[in-house]
């Protein structure tokens, strides 16, 4: 039996100092070089695709896209809301991606979803990449929320509360994978139920445009 895969290696490119927009001051870094490999019996053998340039701060650990080394202190907080809308955008397609199958009526409300959230067109391709690296590197939703949302105020953790409920109710009713990772978010948030009701009305008022 022939063993083929698929594994994404990371390697250092480069290191330095930046301003990290998490942090609020300058950290160092890591510019890293991320790609797939196809393997055979577990080797890597062949490239798949471009590399993927991002930059890791060494102190939190939030990556960045490479852009990042050339902000300065006057638009830190533009690049901080940037990356909270990637992370947004992220969260509500593990949510969607939990029972393993993503309908065409599920890609339509991602679309709208990534478009409200960064505030900018999102095309079919950009969201098939983002799913793809998501299937890829298998981290489940809360996983990947308690992860990232160390540095998402309360206004932030609404937004990507409604934008994972609106994923997760893209089909209709709610599945019991995704209830149960929505029950997750409010825990982990501190949601008293008063504001995760809230959450999920504004919810819907943004999906209907009301």
């Amino acid at each position: 039996m022939i063993f083929v895969g698929t594994v994404n290696l990371i390697r250092n490119r480069d290191q330095g100092t930046f301003l990290c927009p998490a942090c609020g001051v300058s950290q160092g870094y890591r510019l890293k070089a991320r790609r797939t490999w196809l393997t055979l019996y577990f080797i890597p053998t062949i490239p798949m695709g471009n590399h993927e340039y991002f930059v890791q701060c060494d102190y939190c650990k939030s990556n960045w896209d490479p852009s990042v080394l050339e902000m300065d202190q006057a638009n830190y907080p533009d690049a901080k809301e940037d990356q909270f809308s990637e992370q947004a955008v992220n969260a509500a397609v593990l949510v969607v991606l939990a029972d393993n199958v993503i309908t065409e009526n599920e890609i339509r409300v991602l679309l709208r979803i990534a478009a409200h959230l960064t505030q900018r067109s999102v095309g079919r391709d950009e969201l098939g990449q983002i799913c793809s690296n998501a299937q890829q590197n298998r981290i489940e939703a809360v996983n990947y929320v308690l992860t990232v949302s160390k540095h998402w105020n309360q206004d932030q953790r609404a937004r990507a509360l409604q934008g994972m409920f609106l994923a997760a109710t893209a089909d209709g009713e709610l599945g019991e994978l995704q209830l149960a990772v929505l029950a997750r978010m409010q825990e982990l948030f501190d949601f008293t139920d008063a504001e995760y009701h809230s959450a999920i009305e504004q919810a819907v008022e943004w999906e209907s445009g009301t």
